[in-house]
C-alpha cells in the first residue's frame, strides 16, 4: 500500500470512528446530561469501531482466536489512553472556555485528530509488531 494510500484510508476511518464517537456522545448527553458518561460512551464506542477497522484495513493483522484478539485489543486500548487525554482534555477545554455544544464538539475532533496521529505511531510500534503493513513510497 502507498503512504499516500494509505493515509487517506486511516484518515476515513478516524473519520468514521470520530462520528460514531460524537453520536453516541450525543445520544448519551440526551438520556443523561452530564459530560464525563457522555464521553466515556463515545470513546468506547470509537474505540471498537477503530479497533475493527484498523486492525483489518490498515495493520492487515491475521491474528486468530480469542487470546490473541483479546491480548491485541488491550494494547490497542492501553495505547487509547495516551490519546484520550489529548481528546479530553481539548474537548473539556473548549467546552470550559465557550460553552456550547459547536466547541466542545469541535475541540472534540481536534483532539481526536491529533490523537489519531499520535494512536497511529504507537499501535504500529506496540501492538500490531506482526502486522502485514508495508508501505511503498514511504522512506
Amino acid at each position: 500500500m502507498s503512504l499516500t494510500g494509505l493515509i487517506l484510508r486511516y484518515g476515513l476511518f478516524a473519520a468514521i470512528a470520530t462520528v460514531v464517537n460524537l453520536l453516541v456522545q450525543r445520544g448519551a448527553l440526551a438520556l443523561w446530561p452530564e459530560l464525563l458518561p457522555a464521553m466515556i460512551a463515545g470513546t468506547g464506542a470509537g474505540l471498537v469501531v477503530k479497533y475493527v477497522l484498523d486492525k483489518r484495513w490498515i495493520f492487515f493483522d491475521g491474528a486468530v482466536g480469542l487470546a490473541q484478539h483479546g491480548r491485541k485489543f488491550l494494547l490497542y486500548s492501553a495505547m487509547g489512553v495516551v490519546t484520550t487525554v489529548i481528546f479530553w482534555g481539548f474537548e473539556t477545554g473548549a467546552w470550559a472556555l465557550w460553552g456550547t455544544e459547536a466547541a466542545r464538539e469541535a475541540g472534540a475532533v481536534i483532539g481526536l485528530a491529533i490523537g489519531y496521529v499520535v494512536k497511529f505511531r504507537l499501535d504500529r510500534r506496540f501492538v500490531f509488531t506482526d502486522a502485514q503493513l508495508s508501505l511503498r513510497g514511504a522512506a
